[in-house]
């Protein structure tokens, strides 16, 4: 039996409770936040607690907070030499106190709180200073039902930048996406399909092979509309870095980025 003492309230946080609570081999000995509010609605499934004090002994400490509150965190919990790891993609292992056994426990998914999540679809990528210390964190994810991979800082740097361009770009250029159809009282519910397809293929083909579009095809007439519909100054330059981008990668530019800027300025001039 694994123990676990969660540290933070956000969406990792939460959704690590509810894998660990249903998982046969670990218990949650406590989940700590500064504020109980938000984890008040557990309390009768956990023990909570807002005192660093008051904290139980555990195999494994969890810290779930935002990147920047990590070290702070770290140096202020009341003991040593105990197995403490974050969940963060982009914070290095030795940002962690050095008092304590330091790993990581990074979770490569994205997280909502209202969101169900099946952890057999994440992946923990892990990390540890103490070779000892990985079989338990390994042993942690595999009981949650995770794939596992281990890497290292540098490698986890590069997931976490990989997937803030996959997740959280692809996102925004959702709601973009969602912006210009209520701008003309479309529905946004029928581009879902090709946003699946989309995500399907990549299941298949690698990225570049799955290209397809108007920038890759070099299709100027399209470009100079889309450019014109446009009225987000913002979206414009947007469209213009990705079409850019899109075509340097394929190699159908016809010309250099200065002169595709140029013949792109504010979708007025001709393609």
């Amino acid at each position: 039996m694994i123990s676990v003492v969660i540290l933070g309230a956000g969406n990792v946080a939460t959704h690590l409770f509810k894998a660990f609570e249903k998982a046969e081999n670990i218990v949650v000995n406590q989940w700590y936040n500064r504020s109980l509010k938000t984890i008040k609605p557990y309390k009768n499934k956990i023990e909570i607690i807002d005192d660093l004090a008051l904290l139980n002994d555990a195999d494994v400490y969890i810290i779930a907070v935002s990147d920047d509150a990590i070290a702070e965190l770290s140096e202020q919990l009341p003991f040593e030499n105990k197995l403490v790891v974050h969940t963060s993609g982009g914070v290095g292992v030795y940002d962690i106190d050095k008092k304590h056994k330091r790993g990581v426990f990074y979770p490569l998914q994205t997280f909502s709180k209202d969101a169900e999540m099946d952890f057999k679809s994440v992946p923990i990528c892990i990390e540890t200073i103490d070779k000892k210390d990985y079989h338990i964190l390994k042993a942690l994810a595999i009981s949650i039902g995770s794939p596992t991979k281990k890497v290292n800082s540098d490698q986890r740097r590069v997931l976490h930048l990989a997937a803030v361009f996959v997740n959280n770009f692809t996102n925004q250029l959702y709601r973009i996406g969602h912006e210009i159809t209520e701008s003309e009282g479309a529905e946004f519910d029928l581009l879902k399909p090709l946003i699946l397809e989309t995500a399907k293929k990549v299941q298949e083909l690698s990225p570049y092979m799955a290209q397809t579009g108007p920038a890759k095809r070099h299709d100027k007439k399209t470009i100079k509309k889309h450019l014109k519909i446009l009225k987000n100054e913002q979206h414009k330059d947007i469209y213009k870095l990705l079409t850019k981008s899109i075509q340097n990668t394929h190699g159908t530019s016809t010309g250099s980025a200065t002169n595709f800027e140029k013949n792109t300025h504010n979708g007025r001039k001709k393609l």
